[in-house]
This record gives C-alpha cells, sequence and structure tokens, in this order.
C-alpha cells in the first residue's frame, strides 16, 4: 500500500510539474506574441510614415506648391490686365470716332405712320 501511496504522490507531483511547464510556455507564448505585435506596429507606423512622405514629394512635384500656382496665377491676371489696357488705348480714339459719327449722323425722315 505504501508503494501505491508513493506512486500516487509520484503521478501527482508529475501533474504538476507539466501543469507548470504547461502555463509557463503559456506566458511565454503571450509574451513572444505581445512583442511580435508591438514589432509589427512599429514596422507598419515606419512604412506608413514613407510612403506618406513619398505621396507628399510626388504631390509636390506633380502639382507643385500652393503658392507656385498662386503666383503664376498672379502673373496671368496682371498680364491679361496689361494686354486689354493696351487693347483699350490702341482703339479708344477709333471707338470714340466711329460712335460720335453715328450720333452727328442725323438723317431727318419721316415716320413711317406720317407718310403718304
Amino acid at each position: 500500500m505504501a508503494s501505491q501511496t508513493q506512486g500516487i504522490q509520484q503521478l501527482l507531483a508529475a501533474e504538476k510539474k507539466a501543469a507548470e511547464k504547461v502555463s509557463d510556455a503559456r506566458r511565454r507564448k503571450a509574451n513572444r506574441l505581445k512583442q511580435a505585435k508591438k514589432e509589427a506596429d512599429t514596422e507598419i507606423n515606419t512604412y506608413k510614415t514613407e510612403r506618406e512622405r513619398q505621396y507628399k514629394d510626388y504631390e509636390a512635384k506633380v502639382l507643385g506648391s500652393r503658392g507656385d500656382m498662386e503666383t503664376k496665377i498672379e502673373i496671368s491676371t496682371k498680364q491679361k490686365i496689361h494686354d486689354l489696357s493696351e487693347s483699350v488705348k490702341r482703339n479708344k480714339e477709333t471707338a470714340l470716332t466711329s460712335l460720335l459719327n453715328i450720333v452727328y449722323e442725323i438723317n431727318p425722315e419721316l415716320h413711317e405712320n406720317l407718310k403718304l
């Protein structure tokens, strides 16, 4: 009977050691998963910032900066205003002369209702 009790005690001790090893293995696995997740997050953030930087560089290269566009529009507007002013200066006298000729040219006629 003593040998049976001793055998049972050994089985219980072995079961306890096995349970400890399993729990230790689970703990290590959980720690490794947490560490892997942190490393993956770090890599993802690094990749994301790099891609955002590349996109902004590409956007600036293709579209130009907002200041460049504003400057180009302003220069274009000033050029158009200057061209219109020059056109007005060149054609002012001709337009006034034509307008005055039309106003001064008076052909008195009877109204069509008064004609017989």
